[in-house]
């Protein structure tokens, strides 16, 4: 199984990205989903989460600008970063809990992408 993440890059406050990660290999089943992001100096923090129940949850920083969202049939989860602030400068990773068999199940990490923001 591999993610990849797709989408950063260098953007004004007050602008817009949207990230991707796209899950490939043997992937039976994706359960929670999430993003992390890690500035540097920082310890990685989770910004937005889809849980496996289908409940989503925004780190406080981030609710009402950001959302997570999913495609299924394209095993691919998206970020939508509206407003962004330079303090959302970091380098952003997906995860996602997979099954490749119905008896394992396992967390898996995007590579991370770069957002930039400039004020």
């Amino acid at each position: 199984v591999q993610l990849q993440a797709s989408g950063g890059g260098s953007v004004q406050a007050g602008g817009s990205l949207r990230l991707s990660c796209a899950a490939s290999g043997s992937v039976l089943r994706i359960h929670a989903v999430s993003w992390y992001r890690q500035a540097p100096g920082r310890q990685r923090e989770l910004v937005a989460e889809i849980t496996t129940g289908g409940s989503t949850n925004y780190a406080g920083s981030v609710k009402g600008r950001f959302t997570i969202s999913r495609d299924r049939a394209k095993n691919t989860m998206y970020l939508q970063m509206n407003s962004l602030k330079p303090e959302d400068t970091a380098v952003y990773y997906c995860k996602e809990d997979i099954s490749s068999d119905p008896w394992t199940r396992d967390d898996y990490w995007g590579q991370g992408t770069q957002v930039t923001v400039s004020s």
